[in-house]
């Protein structure tokens, strides 16, 4: 006689399934594709600061050849990046994936950038990149007086101003025109300025504005009039920008 195989479970989640089973493989680290999970353990072990080859290969307890060949291929996509002494860093392209304008960036920076114009008297906008260009996705400015407007949508050139310097210095445009030097500073100070670098009379100065895995998202500008901006820039409103663009990083957080 023969012996009918028992009833298979289906397949499918039950009524109301709340994603409960898909939390337990995401925390697991293991979707069955080894590549992938190796190198999403990479991205999230740089995410969380610099990191040297072996620290790296420590924090995700991988052989050292392995996140290396990993890691490489992941900055050829511009995953990954490296920094001037040879650590891994977060790359461009995650930077413009999270440096997009969303409701969450605009809301938060409305009120920090008015602030900003109310106490500097100058001109403000928050830029992000966008392919080889820096648009505007947001500009506040003073109700009278001269002023140095940029349109929201506005797409200005990565080889000067005060912006193009900080996305360099945070290596997220490819062949920088900025000295190392110049670059070396801003990553230092937080703060980088221009003086009639891209516009004949106007000045700038800018600041990043980060995630909570530090890679910068965008770049909160102040501009004027550079007769007004002395006797630097960065010396007249640094102290306000510094303190505007923590604010927001802060409220992104």
């Amino acid at each position: 006689m023969a012996h009918l195989a028992p009833p298979q479970q289906s397949q499918l989640p039950p009524t109301g399934w709340d994603g409960r089973i898909h939390d337990v493989r995401q925390y697991s680290e293991d979707s069955g594709i080894k590549v992938l999970d190796r190198s999403i353990s990479i991205v999230r072990a740089v995410a969380g600061g610099d990191k040297t080859l072996a620290e790296l290969s420590e924090a995700t307890g991988l052989p050292r050849a392995t996140t290396h060949r990993i890691a490489t291929a992941l900055e050829v996509h511009n995953v990954l990046a490296r920094t001037e002494d040879g650590q891994w860093t977060i790359g461009r392209a995650l930077s413009h994936f999270s440096g997009h304008s969303s409701p969450r960036l605009l809301s938060a920076a409305a009120p920090i950038m008015r602030d900003l114009v109310e106490s500097t008297g100058e001109s403000v906008q928050l830029y992000k990149l966008s392919g080889d260009t820096r648009t505007c996705i947001a500009a506040e400015k003073p109700e009278s007086g001269l002023t140095y407007t940029v349109p929201v949508g506005s797409q200005l050139s990565l080889t000067a101003g005060s912006a193009a310097r900080v996305f360099a210095a945070h290596s997220l445009i490819d062949a920088s025109p900025f000295p190392a030097d110049d670059l070396k500073e801003i990553r230092a100070t937080g703060l980088a300025e221009s003086i009639a670098e891209r516009e004949v009379g106007l000045a700038s100065l800018s600041a990043p504005i980060t995630s909570p895995n530090g890679s910068v998202i965008a770049v909160l500008s102040v501009s004027g009039p550079a007769e007004r901006l002395v006797p630097t820039p960065i010396k007249k409103w640094g102290a306000e920008l510094h303190k505007a663009a923590q604010q927001l990083t802060e409220a992104l957080r």
